[in-house]
């Protein structure tokens, strides 16, 4: 079995200062053959710190623009014969500020994001995302659509800080798994 490290949203050092510990200890412990950060890294030294664990594959977020810009929007990966659509889910932004409105008022929800992601990555059997702080492990429509959550900063309304891992078995079945970390402080 293969199992690749998925985190989001670390924000480090925009919002936190740096990246919690456990984060590498879970996935040195999980042995992850690759990590998969959906976005909002902000600043280089966390990948620097995940690099030490296992290969990184990310995708810029909508807070990546200034230290990470060159990171793509998004990608397709293969693992095990498994493809995995990567981005952050905000879209362009214009979408992204169309969003922002709703998501005030209403609050987080995927659904919103949901179907530029499935119209991005048709083929894939796994989507990975981020952009709202808020964990997803989902089947629908034959796609594992997976979200790991934000190791730092959950989104108000849940507080859990989590992160992910995908186990591929070498027959290409998926298991998303959400770790949870627990409140900060």
């Amino acid at each position: 079995m293969l199992t690749l490290g998925v985190i989001s949203d670390t924000h480090v050092p925009d919002r936190v200062r740096e990246l919690d510990p456990q984060v590498l200890r879970i996935f040195c412990a999980a042995n992850v053959a690759a990590i998969l950060h959906a976005g909002d890294v902000s600043g280089p030294r966390v990948l620097t710190q995940l690099e030490e664990v296992a290969p990184v594959y990310a995708v810029r977020g909508n807070r990546d623009w200034l230290q990470l810009g060159p990171l793509p929007k998004i990608r397709r990966l293969n693992f095990e014969g498994v493809t995995i659509g990567l981005a952050h889910g905000h879209g362009d932004w214009k979408k992204y500020l169309a969003d922002k409105p709703y998501f005030y008022r209403y609050g987080y929800h995927p659904e919103r994001l949901l179907p530029r992601l499935l119209a991005t990555f048709p083929e894939a059997q796994v989507i990975v995302f981020g952009h709202g702080h808020t964990s997803l492990n989902r089947w629908e429509n034959g796609q594992l659509l997976f979200n790991p959550g934000s190791p730092h900063l959950p989104d108000i309304k849940h507080t859990t800080r989590s992160l992910g891992l995908l186990h591929i078995t070498a027959a290409g079945v998926v298991e998303g798994e959400i770790v949870e970390l627990g409140k900060k402080g």
